[in-house]
């Protein structure tokens, strides 16, 4: 069933996309260009998240905001460039792998970013989920290239790439309408608890727990997927 959702909500996508990505073709614009465009909005994202913690108060949330439409538009950027490869007829193996490679860049990049903008704010807990994240985001990717080079396909789980940035630039996104709709400084205190409960923060933190949790889960799947796979 999920699959099925995940494959309707790319066709419409790319239904969308479809007129766009002919004006790229048209135009010129090659699917490396656009796959260098996605690291480079990650890169900004990373710089924003930077200069947030170096400059910004705790509760000023807007730069979790803009950090988190980059990384959306980055994201975008990464169905895009695939889409405009099949279109344009310019598959190749050398760009699938420049693809993968800058992707894994992009991704770390961002929780370099991330991790910074955590700790530089006192959400130590937080910046240590978003490591296991990243930790897990790069495992899921891995097992499924190395046990597809030993011949075994392994794309099961569901923290794949394209659910990983939604989550995360959702979540950025929606920091900001928390802090809009409860006040930058709202929180929830519980006194046996050595942190709030809710601040609208959380709504960018909670979800690094999820990945966390999640993406090792995709990862460890994976594994034991191939093996099945592999032992037959």
């Amino acid at each position: 069933m999920s699959m099925a959702w995940k494959q309707s909500g790319q066709s419409l996508v790319y239904s969308l996309f479809n007129p766009f990505i002919k004006l790229l073709i048209k135009i010129g614009v090659t699917p490396n260009m656009v796959t260098v465009m996605g690291l480079l909005l990650n890169v900004l994202a990373t710089v924003i998240f930077v200069y947030g913690a170096e400059k910004a108060d705790r509760n000023d949330h807007s730069f979790v905001v803009w950090a988190g439409l980059a990384i959306l538009i980055g994201g975008l950027m990464d169905m895009i460039d695939g889409r405009l490869a099949r279109i344009g007829n310019m598959e190749s193996d050398y760009g699938a792998l420049f693809d993968s490679v800058l992707d894994r860049y992009s991704e770390m990049i961002m929780f370099l970013g991330i991790c910074y903008y955590l700790i530089a704010h006192d959400f130590f807990l937080s910046s240590l989920f978003a490591f296991i994240a990243l930790i897990g985001s790069v495992m899921v990717s891995y097992t499924r290239a190395r046990a597809e080079g030993l011949g075994a396909e392994a794309a099961v789980g569901v923290m794949q790439r394209p659910e990983r940035i939604l989550i995360i630039s959702i979540s950025a996104l929606l920091t900001g309408a928390a802090s809009s709709i409860f006040g930058a400084e709202y929180k929830i205190i519980v006194d046996w608890l050595p942190m709030s409960l809710f601040e609208p923060i959380t709504v960018f933190t909670f979800p690094m727990f999820i990945l966390a949790v999640a993406t090792n889960i995709t990862a460890i799947r994976r594994l034991l997927h191939a093996r099945r796979v592999l032992d037959k």
